[in-house]
């Protein structure tokens, strides 16, 4: 295979997307369109001049000569990829040099989805790519904490690290298909260590210390894992955390565990029977990595919970490899000389694609601490200092900022920041032009749609793609996105299902402890047989961008008329003196329908009669005259889950009159007494 990471100066393709049409509809690979449409005006287009040097560009151009076939823009791209899934996968482990050992019997075999199999014979590991690409002497992780310490770890000094930690799990008796886990902040131990225990063929899970150690274990102690990372503590909004009673607490909940290793992230005394960080990396040894079967499980990733135990899911070596180098690779032009940082704690997936950054040669920024400390400017000085390519914060970091009335663009250089992503929830109109004009008008708003499920993509953008405020420019390539109405039937233009109707390889293996699979199948593909449905509101328009609604089990469905949670949020949440809202749509047992909205005010503000009018007015001018809120509710704070999602069906279970311990687990929460604070208002007629 060929390697492929570095610009040429020109391509003899036109740029994918960069045309006037732009990305199609996803339904255009299998349904024709019937209607004249008009695009509307994108908020940013590619330049053509750099959009032709992007790696996707340099893709198409590989496909081109493999093929025969030339795709001129992004829509073409896209249609052949999810029409020919072995020709395109080939495509990228070809453009990539992904090295797989043995013969592999095919890309992928016809078993339906979730059985289908990927590469069967294959052998690879994932570790090995991760460490191959860098210049020795450059810097591959930047790990910097809240009181702005840094440190910078060498592509050399890495790999020495994950070979002597790697050596010492060996001489532990850890093998191939054993677990090992962290209970860490995000710091470059918990890379080294995930690292070390993928290169021999361990299976790795992490949880941040935010969590209790009841919360920790109700995920660890499925997994039986041998040997535990933990750290003394982690800092966060101007305070030192000291974890050392939690760590040895999940310690003595985990009797499967054989050694713990003591991280000194706050330079602690240790105490208990733990090895030292320093001791376990004091042999050197040169990385040895085990090859693996392509689906040998990689990581486990867990649900939040707020629903019960916690699922374990498993992503498997070939199959993150893969994805991860097209999502990072080609969506985000990622590669050797470039900066990766996304905020994230290493309990949310995000952490997982950041440390994916390394297999394409790019330099990862690991940030651990408050987005917000010592002030609201912090991960833009943090992107500023750094020379960070690619930035990724939430939607509410944006509006944030927005609020703050900050101008990253005017008193930070910020003129290495290609990217802007944004995920976790949807992004609102408003912020794309705030970027625009306040973070830079050539910095493209990367809005993405995707999940812990598959621990990637389903929408998003490329350097190639234009965008348009308030939506998702395009599916990813390899991902057969629809909109599915309730009869299954694929809808352009109205709202519908999230589906994928295609297999992709980031797709879970299977649950941890679901030998017969029932929980994943029911989880994803109980609604549509042999197509897996997210449960998110979906609507593709008609010039190919994606715009998701919310949950589809947080609807808000009056009268027969949905509209997600995220447009009415995207309006209020905008309006001066709101901090944040939750809006709820209860079916009470007596037929009625309550539909509330909940609002956490900014400090020395009131919920006045005026602000009620403005509440009133936006939603039925720019979200829906239908979905105006029976009443508005001032909430002292909102819940939310661990990774800062809106915890909206738990609260309407709870105003339907479910007890508390019966919508959440208190671990999964970020604040059990905002939670509670809603159980005043359940409605007595409310059935549970």
């Amino acid at each position: 295979m060929s390697q492929h990471q570095q610009r040429p100066g020109r391509s003899d393709v036109q740029p994918a997307g960069a045309g006037p049409a732009g990305p199609a509809t996803a339904a255009s690979a299998t349904t024709p369109s019937t209607r004249p449409f008009t695009a509307p005006e994108p908020i940013w287009r590619p330049d053509p001049s750099e959009a032709s040097r992007s790696r996707i560009s340099q893709f198409a151009d590989f496909v081109a000569r493999r093929t025969g076939v030339t795709h001129p823009d992004y829509a073409s791209l896209w249609a052949w990829s999810v029409q020919d899934l072995p020709g395109f996968w080939t495509a990228v482990g070809e453009f990539f040099d992904i090295r797989v050992s043995g013969t592999p019997e095919c890309v992928l075999d016809d078993a339906p989805m979730p059985a289908t199999r990927w590469f069967p014979g294959a052998r690879l590991n994932y570790a090995e790519h991760a460490l191959r690409t860098g210049d020795p002497a450059t810097t591959a992780v930047i790990s910097v904490d809240e009181n702005g310490t840094t440190t910078h770890t060498s592509w050399a000094d890495l790999r020495l690290q994950v070979g002597a930690l790697a050596a010492w799990l060996r001489g532990q008796g850890v093998t191939a298909g054993d677990r090992v886990v962290g209970y860490l902040p995000n710091t470059r131990h918990a890379v080294v260590a995930f690292l070390a225990s993928a290169a021999i063929g361990a299976v790795w899970s992490a949880c941040g210390q935010d969590y209790g150690a009841e919360g920790a274990a109700s995920r660890f102690a499925q997994l039986e894992p041998v040997v535990l990372f933990a750290a003394d503590g982690y800092r966060w909004n101007g305070r030192q955390h000291d974890r050392r009673p939690e760590a040895a607490a999940l310690r003595e909940a985990l009797p499967s565990v054989r050694v713990t290793v003591r991280i000194p992230n706050l330079g602690l005394p240790a105490s208990g029977d733990v090895v030292s960080w320093e001791e376990a990396l004091a042999g050197p040894a040169a990385c040895d990595f085990e090859e693996v079967p392509f689906d040998a499980p990689l990581w486990v990733l867990f649900s939040s919970g707020t629903t019960g135990t916690p699922k374990g899911i498993v992503h498997g070596h070939g199959g993150v490899l893969f994805d991860h180098h097209k999502l990072l690779g080609l969506h985000h032009d990622l590669g050797p000389g470039d900066r990766f940082c996304w905020y994230t704690n290493t309990n949310w997936m995000m952490w997982n694609m950041v440390v994916s950054g390394l297999l394409v040669g790019a330099t990862i920024v690991l940030y651990d601490g408050s987005p917000a400390h010592p002030g609201p400017e912090r991960l833009w000085a943090l992107a500023a200092e750094h020379r960070t390519s690619v930035l990724g914060v939430s939607p509410g970091y944006l509006q944030a900022s927005a609020k703050a009335g900050l101008e990253p663009g005017r008193d930070l250089d910020l003129s290495a920041l290609r990217v802007l992503g944004s995920t976790g929830a949807p992004l609102p109109a408003q912020s794309y032009p705030w970027v625009r004009d306040h973070v830079g008008p050539r910095v493209q708003v990367a809005s993405t749609s995707g999940g812990t499920d598959i621990v990637s993509g389903f929408a998003g953008s490329a350097p190639t793609t234009p965008v348009w405020p308030g939506e998702i420019s395009a599916p990813v390539l390899g991902v057969a996105l629809e909109a599915f109405d309730a009869h299954g039937r694929p809808v352009t233009g109205e709202v519908g299902e999230l589906v994928v109707t295609r297999p992709m390889p980031s797709m879970p293996l299977y649950f941890w402890n679901d030998p017969d699979g029932s929980r994943y199948h029911q989880a994803y593909f109980g609604a549509f047989p042999g197509v897996w449905r997210h449960g998110d509101w979906m609507t593709r328009t008609g010039h190919g961008s994606v715009i998701v609604s919310g949950r589809s089990d947080s609807t808000l469905n009056r009268h027969g008329v949905r509209l997600g949670s995220a447009d009415i949020y995207a309006v209020v949440d905008e309006l001066p003196g709101i901090r944040e809202s939750l809006v709820i749509g209860a079916e009470l047992a007596d037929g009625d329908y309550w539909m509330p909205l909940f609002v956490v005010l900014e400090p020395g503000q009131a919920l006045t009669d005026t602000l009620r009018a403005d509440i009133t007015t936006v939603i039925r001018t720019h979200a829906s005259p239908r979905h105006v809120p029976d009443t508005v509710i001032e909430v002292p704070a909102l819940p939310h889950t661990r990774t800062g999602k809106k915890l909206e069906v738990p609260v309407k279970r709870l105003l339907q009159g479910a007890a508390l311990d019966q919508v959440a687990g208190r671990e999964a929460v970020d604040d059990i007494s905002a939670l509670e604070y809603f159980t005043r208002f359940a409605r007595p007629s409310a059935g549970t």
